[in-house]
């Protein structure tokens, strides 16, 4: 909503100080200018990227529109998650997390945790990290060097559209010149008529010079500039789950391991300490251990945990 209410603020501004000083606002009104300066501008976004690219850009257009994707009161949301599943393996050991992770819509502790379970990026990051934690195939140093990997190529890949849209954005100010050129050649095909006529053409010239700066640095900059915020703020909460589950996994204590990633949240959603302990003793449930776990199974898995 803040992006709509930005781009229109844009408008509003450019418009109607065009309106107060007296100017004709039909002058504007050039299809022929927008068709060139537009269209151009969607046949350079096709040529330059691949059909995948183009989809994430829209994708992450209309995401831009929307609020932002964390708050405090999500991070303590998917800090009381974890605490819920470094509980469940703190008493029942790390096999019996198998079938949570597996498949996460049936899990009793993911379940309860939509917005995680709807966050296809997120929910993979978290449950393949835990898969290899279950399995027993890495030591902690290793599935930080993975949980690292993994955040760093999820940050090129959200990376991609912003390219797209910056690479759009430094092109229609060219193109806003073709259009302008193409006018003035018309122009110079009708410097015999009336000086009326002349000006009318001149005045459509320049509409496509306008257009293609006003809509470069008051759109498509600006909303390839979000995107590119929230590529970061993405990869800074992915730093917050992967500190979380690196402690677990060198033997922090459920309790522990989460303070690890409160205090690597960024500032301005870090929830307090008070909030945390508030959401978890309110609202936290960690499910009993399955009536089939055997205690050596938990007692060879709780020693894989701590293998650092």
């Amino acid at each position: 909503m803040l992006v709509l209410i930005g781009i229109g603020l844009v408008f509003a501004a450019v418009f109607g100080g065009f309106l107060l000083e007296r100017g004709n606002p039909w002058v504007l009104m050039q299809p022929a200018e927008l068709l060139i300066v537009g269209g151009a501008a969607v046949g350079i976004i096709m040529v330059a990227n691949t059909p995948a690219v183009i989809r994430k850009m829209w994708r992450g257009a209309a995401a831009a529109l929307r609020a932002p994707a964390q708050t405090r009161q999500s991070m303590v949301r998917y800090l009381r998650m974890l605490y819920e599943v470094f509980g469940f393996v703190q008493r029942a050991g790390i096999v019996a997390l198998e079938q949570d992770v597996e498949d996460p819509v049936k899990s009793r502790i993911f379940s309860n945790y939509p917005e995680f379970l709807a966050d296809n990026d997120t929910r993979d990051f978290i449950c393949d990290s835990l898969r290899m934690v279950v399995i027993g195939v890495t030591t902690a140093h290793e599935l930080d060097q993975l949980m690292d990997l993994d955040i760093d190529v999820q940050r090129r890949g959200r990376h991609e559209p912003v390219n797209a849209l910056n690479a759009v954005a430094d092109a229609l100010p060219g193109l806003g010149i073709v259009a302008a050129v193409l006018g003035v050649v018309i122009t110079m095909e009708a410097i015999g008529n009336a000086p009326e006529m002349i000006g009318q053409k001149v005045a459509a010239a320049l509409v496509g010079t306008f257009l293609g700066i006003l809509l470069c640095y008051g759109v498509v900059s600006p909303v390839a500039a979000r995107l590119e915020s929230m590529s970061e703020a993405h990869s800074q909460f992915l730093q917050v789950m992967r500190v979380a589950i690196v402690a677990f996994a060198r033997g922090s204590s459920p309790i522990l391991a989460v303070e690890y990633a409160r205090r690597s949240v960024p500032i301005e959603l870090r929830p307090s300490f008070l909030d945390l302990e508030t959401g978890i003793k309110r609202d936290a449930h960690i499910p009993p251990p399955p009536t089939s776990a055997k205690g050596d199974e938990k007692g060879v898995t709780d020693a894989a945990i701590q293998n650092a």
